[in-house]
């Protein structure tokens, strides 16, 4: 595991959502990545920490190796694989979302 890698690895599992976006929480720089931080406070999450990927080129390209999904944002919790903002905004729809947020 190379350096990028493992340092996606220690965010993904140093945190309880994490959530690798263009832009920030407060200043997203895509739509899909705007829509997934809106899903996620309509579904409740807090504690969300998040990445810039526009801001590491390495951890850009890394990310869509780690998970092998081809675009950003990526969401995991609890170290999981999510998805994007696609199968993020079925999963609130569904209230799946907000299930996998509320486990302790």
């Amino acid at each position: 595991m190379d350096d990028v890698q493992k340092r996606i690895d220690e965010l993904v599992k140093g945190n309880r959502v994490m959530l690798f976006m263009k832009g920030t929480a407060q200043f997203p720089q895509c739509g899909f990545s705007g829509r997934a931080i809106q899903v996620l406070k309509a579904a409740g999450a807090s504690n969300v920490k998040t990445f810039n990927v526009l801001e590491d080129e390495g951890v850009r390209q890394g990310i869509k190796d780690y998970a092998q999904w081809p675009t950003i944002p990526q969401l995991y919790i609890d170290g999981e694989f999510v998805g994007g903002s696609d199968i993020m905004m079925e999963m609130y729809e569904s209230g799946e979302l907000k299930q996998i947020l509320d486990k302790a």
